[in-house]
């Protein structure tokens, strides 16, 4: 099919054959432009009247290069870019790359740079769960909810601002540890937000759980079965919903996760619904591991005190020239890992996550392939909405809730 034939959007035609009527597909383009694609996608899609017979999604629109342009960056250097994959989930996107740079250099990463790791991601995770609720029903029509779970993102990006000084690409995480300890009123705030959480998902819950609108709109629709989610390699709380309760957390565990405390939800009716259900339950349980993670918090160092890997101290800077001189290069040509190659799976907000990174031995990656939840699970899009109804495609991409920043990376 060409790409003139994949553009044009036809019209129902109606010709008369042998006394009867054939009837063709009419084809129409959603996006890239539309916001309800979250973000620029594209999507071909041939109707029959309501329902849709065919649907592809088009992707590539972002040109970012990420990959390519980490291969050209000194290991330290890239999490810079990692972060701005998955620009709602950061924190996770770091997380995975520098413990593939850590595997291949054999870091040494102290407990207490270990918690504050996971309860951030986990707070990131929570945050991106928020988004996904608060658009998600957005797409629907329910405008309220967005304005709450909004609320309480806020306040989630301002402990990250507190830690990182921004509020989204954070770049906190280095290989090794962390660019510096979090500011005292970091646990504070934290555990202020975690006592106040809970009774505002109920409150979400409260606003739209038992709405006989919603519940017609979500469930049993965009069902995918626990056979094709795995035929088409779901990932995360979409895989979840399907009823395959793999956490790679639990079954893959990494920062210390086999210490934590939580459970791992997942639903057997595969539809908008249980896709839906599943986020809030998770948020329940990030909540568990970021209390856990801060209970557990001890004084110390944040950084791998080998100096091959992490910078010297701003004290050792200011009383020695040779720690200047070493820091400037250490900051300009990097550390020199061995030989090899690492990947270290992780669970990010959309499934799995990985970072595949080859060394030859010089200071810059001589490969960097990612692997994204939000590419792979976008597959599932065309069995999730063929013979469902048009209005409803777009609550379905908001049900695997990808990022095209995490699809065209």
């Amino acid at each position: 099919m060409s790409v003139k034939d994949l553009g044009r959007a036809a019209t129902v035609v109606r010709e008369e054959q042998h006394g009867e009527f054939e009837t063709k597909h009419m084809r129409i383009n959603v996006g890239p432009q539309h916001p309800s694609t979250h973000g620029v996608l594209r999507l071909v899609v041939d109707l029959d009247g309501e329902r849709i017979v065919s649907l592809r999604p088009q992707i590539g629109y972002l040109h970012t290069g990420f990959e390519k342009t980490m291969e050209n960056r000194t290991y330290q250097q890239g999490v810079t870019y990692s972060n701005r994959m998955d620009y709602v989930f950061g924190f996770g996107h770091d997380l995975a790359y520098v413990l593939s740079a850590e595997k291949l250099l054999e870091a040494r990463v102290p407990e207490r740079a270990q918690r504050l790791r996971v309860a951030l991601v986990e707070l990131n995770r929570i945050a991106s769960h928020l988004l996904f609720v608060g658009t998600g029903l957005l797409d629907m029509g329910a405008l309220t909810p967005f304005f709450y779970t909004m609320r309480e993102r806020e306040q989630i990006l301002d402990l990250f601002e507190m830690v990182s000084g921004v509020r989204m690409n954070y770049g906190y995480f280095r290989v090794g540890g962390l660019s510096r300890d979090v500011p005292d009123e970091f646990v504070p705030a934290a555990r202020k937000f975690l006592d106040g959480f809970p009774k505002m998902i109920h409150q979400y819950v409260t606003l739209f759980g038992k709405n006989d609108i919603f519940l017609q709109r979500t469930k049993g629709v965009g069902v995918l079965s626990k056979e094709t989610a795995l035929a088409h390699g779901l990932t995360g709380p979409s895989l979840r919903a399907s009823g395959v309760s793999v956490d790679l957390r639990k079954t893959a565990p990494y920062s210390g996760y086999e210490d934590y405390d939580f459970d791992v939800p997942s639903y057997t009716e595969g539809d908008l619904l249980s896709r839906l259900r599943i986020r809030i339950d998770e948020m329940y349980e990030s909540l568990k591991i970021v209390r856990q993670a801060l209970d557990r918090l001890e004084p110390g160092p944040v950084k791998d005190p080998d100096r091959r890997i992490s910078l010297p101290p701003r004290a050792e800077l200011e009383d020695s020239m040779e720690a200047v001189i070493f820091h400037f290069k250490l900051a300009t040509e990097g550390f020199h890992p061995p030989r090899g190659e690492a990947y270290v799976p992780t669970e990010s907000a959309r499934g799995e996550l990985g970072y595949y990174i080859v060394s030859d031995g010089g200071s810059m990656p001589y490969r960097v392939k990612v692997r994204v939840p939000s590419l792979i699970n976008l597959q599932s899009l065309e069995p999730m909405c063929v013979d469902g109804l048009f209005a409803d495609m777009v609550m379905n991409i908001a049900s695997i809730d990808p990022v095209l920043g995490d699809v065209d990376k």
